[in-house]
């Protein structure tokens, strides 16, 4: 067990191609015409340590507002981390200079209607990358090297010469995905890549994602809301909370034995149609002010288990099975530590978790 308030660690399953370390993330607070407390920020991140290892999946899901966005674009760099660092190969990435960076760690936008330029053409979107990061090793012209992207992501090379208005939003998604891949990365970002997406094509992006990690041993990082289809994609799931995450593992562990109780929730609100009945879902009100977050747990205002030392002191990480790991006391075994809380009487009632991993095989249409 480590100590209180640190970050679960990340099981690692092959050597971590990116890492971010103890990455913290704040916000100023500005309100135009309205007093506000001299120094206030919002704390979007709070001390997140993310491993990804290559050839694999880690799945970051959370409510709109837990910061899992922001965690994203920490990890391309997009934004500065108030502290912390990212370790990208093994070295630091401070390091390497910007262009270097990106081309090992793209990211691919929530929006394929608004990440494309309306009045440039398919083959100019990838044509920048392949100009300014240069070539492919294989010497091939630039439209072979188009039509090359367009097929990795199963597009025609007709394509190439459309505009996006022309497109589905799962083929911009595509386009999208084509032009990250363009300068040969090593880390895949995918910030909710099928959200906007029509429920019918969404399946298709994320076999595209799987695909491309079987197939070019990309790493990749897939943010989303919808733990259904992060137990579907992820190799790893991290569940974040009001800046933090709260316990993480492998896909099917954490899905199927939940261990925190806000993962509890989360798995009793997604849609099941082999429920048998309705869920009961007794959480209590709304998330917290990320300007001034609760002491100690940060989910113990709204947590139906809660004891008084959630209200005190924030939680340790404790391993509750093998990779999995909870920073919530219920697991704690400490003889100082309440072995048997009496919680609010209405506790959760979680579904039956199935005992083995019922997710469908990738490729297969639902």
């Amino acid at each position: 067990m480590t100590a209180p308030g640190a970050a679960p660690a990340l099981p690692v399953t092959g050597t971590p191609v990116l890492e971010g370390r103890s990455l913290v993330k704040h916000f100023p607070v500005h309100r135009r015409g309205r007093r506000t407390q001299r120094g206030a920020v919002v704390h979007a991140v709070d001390d997140v340590s993310i491993a990804v290892p290559e050839a694999s999946i880690t799945a970051v899901v959370g409510e709109s507002g837990c910061g899992k966005s922001t965690l994203t674009r920490m990890l391309a760099r997009l934004i500065r981390p108030t502290a912390g660092e990212l370790v990208l190969n093994g070295s630091p990435a401070a390091r390497r200079d910007a262009r270097e960076y990106a081309g090992q760690v793209q990211m691919v936008l929530q929006d394929p209607f608004a990440s494309l330029n309306l009045v440039h053409t398919v083959r100019y979107h990838l044509a920048r990358p392949l100009r300014i990061h240069g070539p492919g090793p294989d010497g091939n012209s630039l439209d072979d090297e188009i039509a090359s992207l367009l097929e990795r992501v199963a597009l025609s090379p007709q394509d190439a010469g459309k505009y996006p208005h022309e497109l589905s939003g799962g083929q911009r998604q595509r386009i999208a995905i084509a032009r990250a891949l363009a300068v040969r990365p090593r880390v895949l970002l995918a910030d909710e890549p099928v959200s906007m997406l029509d429920v019918s094509i969404r399946l298709g992006v994320l076999n595209l994602l799987a695909d491309l990690r079987e197939r070019e041993r990309l790493a990749l990082v897939y943010v989303t809301h919808d733990i259904a289809s992060a137990r579907y994609l992820g190799d790893t799931i991290a569940v974040m909370y009001a800046g933090q995450i709260i316990e993480r593992g492998p896909a099917a562990t954490v899905t199927d034995q939940p261990s925190h109780p806000y993962t509890q929730l989360l798995l009793a609100a997604a849609p099941d149609p082999d429920r048998p009945s309705p869920p009961v879902l007794r959480g209590r009100g709304a998330p917290p002010s990320l300007v001034s977050p609760p002491a100690g747990c940060r989910f113990h205002p709204r947590c139906p288990v809660a004891m008084a030392i959630c209200a005190r002191q924030a939680p340790p990480s404790i391993e509750v099975a093998s990779g999995q790991v909870s920073a919530c006391w219920l697991h704690a075994k400490d003889s100082d530590t309440p072995q048997n809380p009496d919680p609010d009487p209405g506790s959760i009632t979680p579904t039956t978790p199935p005992q083995q991993d019922s997710r469908p095989p990738r490729g297969e249409k639902t």
